[in-house]
């Protein structure tokens, strides 16, 4: 069955990463950054330098984005535009969480779906949370809004594929009280 360059074009924007890490989790309900801006969902995608192969991916999403873009939203000037792929031990030197990797920040409108590795929806904040690890399903697309040209990123879908130490700053109760030894009076 032949596809048209429509949905061609659809599918070269459309990718599934191989297995990042999750910063920044707002996909169970949306917030804006910004006071009056429009609530989105939202996930920073943590990707290491070391796989080659998925940033080769994701820069073709970028060059097909931009073939898409080049009439239809930036009048055939391509030059100095925002670009989603950033680098994570530039543009956060002080978060270890992002040093030797690169990152995008991919949102919606809609919520995401979020499935664990067997494909059974997760429903918890407790289980899908900044600094788990999973694949991402995004979209690619090019933007010219108030003068600011680029490719952004839509979030489709989730996949936790294993838990990791959190990234909220926060320490869990078992590391709390892990070291206390029992003491059965009180002061």
């Amino acid at each position: 069955m032949a596809t048209t360059k429509a949905s061609d074009e659809a599918l070269s924007t459309k990718l599934i990463t191989s297995k990042v890490r999750f910063s920044y989790v707002h996909v169970f309900e949306p917030t804006s950054i910004q006071e009056g801006q429009e609530k989105k969902y939202s996930v920073s995608i943590i990707i290491s330098k070391k796989d080659k192969k998925l940033i080769d991916e994701i820069n073709k999403r970028v060059k097909a984005a931009i073939e898409q873009g080049k009439t239809a939203k930036f009048a055939g000037k391509v030059k100095g535009l925002k670009l989603p792929l950033r680098d994570g031990d530039e543009d956060r030197p002080e978060d270890e969480a992002y040093a030797d990797s690169y990152f995008i920040n991919a949102t919606s409108k809609a919520k995401p779906g979020i499935v664990d590795k067997d494909l059974n929806p997760i429903m918890s904040q407790d289980d899908f949370y900044s600094g788990c690890y999973g694949r991402a399903s995004l979209n690619f697309y090019p933007f010219n809004q108030n003068g600011n040209k680029g490719i952004a990123v839509g979030l489709n879908n989730l996949q936790k594929l294993e838990d990791g130490e959190p990234l909220s700053g926060r320490a869990s109760a078992e590391v709390d009280f892990s070291d206390l030894e029992d003491e059965d009076e009180l002061m």
